[in-house]
């Protein structure tokens, strides 16, 4: 039973980092009608400014400019790029922004080289009991900031203008705009808030128990992909509850592996996809998306 709550935890945990990525998916289709694939290189570089920095400027200051450095990656590429392709076909703007992620990604890699950077957690590998079940520290703060900045986000839809004027963009952008909604201003500020929330998860994903980071960590980013696209590209919530279900699912097939093994070994790596395209045939539109949505 400790096993299963241990596991249960850590999914729980993984799965609030999954939301966060996947959010920034979602906040970005809805102002923009855009699938970004360049957002694994943003949770990269957003990391890497950390490791780079955090011995000189102590951890939060190199949290605020890995944060700084990733939400103005994702808005020169919202201000130079996207925008001037806007009218495009979405398999254009697909190709490019994966164009973008390459070239980030290949860069920063070159950086690295073969070394694992560490960020510089002040918790470092600490492990928490939780009524008797170990849990990462990491994993345990990483829950909390997620659920903090989750729940400062549905009240940032709700209840400000920036929110009001981003649900209008989604439903009618025509319409919005006939109303004084400045369309470009909404897409911006979404692309810089996604921008944040990727150096927010890189932050959680690179800490204790993972050994520090290394290139590979943008694959998960595509690994949160699903989780938009379960949750429905249009919904927030749907990304919170889709996030939840895939980090569960993910940690309980890694944990039980030895159980699954007529599945085939690493049964965990395929689970978010496996758990998609089961609820997707069930529902086409996603837990929680618009079924008037048409999907790229």
């Amino acid at each position: 039973m400790s096993t299963f709550l241990s596991l249960l935890f850590n999914g729980l945990a993984v799965g609030a980092v999954y939301a966060l990525i996947a959010l920034g998916f979602v906040i970005i289709f809805r102002s923009s009608e855009v699938l970004n694939f360049a957002h694994g290189a943003i949770v990269l570089l957003g990391a890497y400014v950390v490791a780079r920095t955090h011995d000189s400027l102590g951890f939060a200051g190199a949290v605020v400019l890995g944060v700084a450095a990733a939400a103005a990656m994702a808005a020169l590429i919202e201000l130079l790029l996207v925008r001037r392709l806007r009218n495009a076909p979405a398999i254009s703007l697909t190709i490019m922004l994966l164009g973008v992620d390459i070239l980030i990604t290949t860069d920063l890699t070159r950086r690295m080289g073969s070394d694992i950077l560490g960020l510089g957690h002040p918790w470092g590998a600490d492990v928490v009991s939780l009524g008797g079940v170990a849990i990462s520290a990491n994993r345990l703060i990483a829950f909390l900031v997620a659920a903090v900045v989750i729940a400062g986000l549905f009240a940032a839809f709700r209840f400000t203008s920036w929110g009001v004027a981003m649900r209008a963009a989604a439903e009618d952008p025509e319409a919005a705009q006939l109303m004084g909604i400045r369309l470009g201003r909404v897409a911006l500020t979404s692309w810089l808030l996604a921008g944040a929330l990727a150096a927010a998860a890189g932050l959680f994903l690179t800490g204790s128990p993972t050994p520090g980071l290394e290139p590979g960590i943008r694959t998960v980013a595509f690994a949160a992909f699903p989780v938009a696209v379960l949750g429905g590209l249009d919904s927030p919530g749907g990304a919170l509850m889709a996030g939840l279900l895939i980090g569960v699912s993910e940690s309980l097939a890694a944990g039980y592996q030895d159980d699954l093994l007529f599945l085939g070994r690493g049964i965990g790596e395929v689970v978010p996809y496996i758990v998609m395209v089961v609820v997707l045939l069930i529902r086409p539109s996603g837990l929680a998306g618009t079924k008037e949505l048409n999907r790229v």
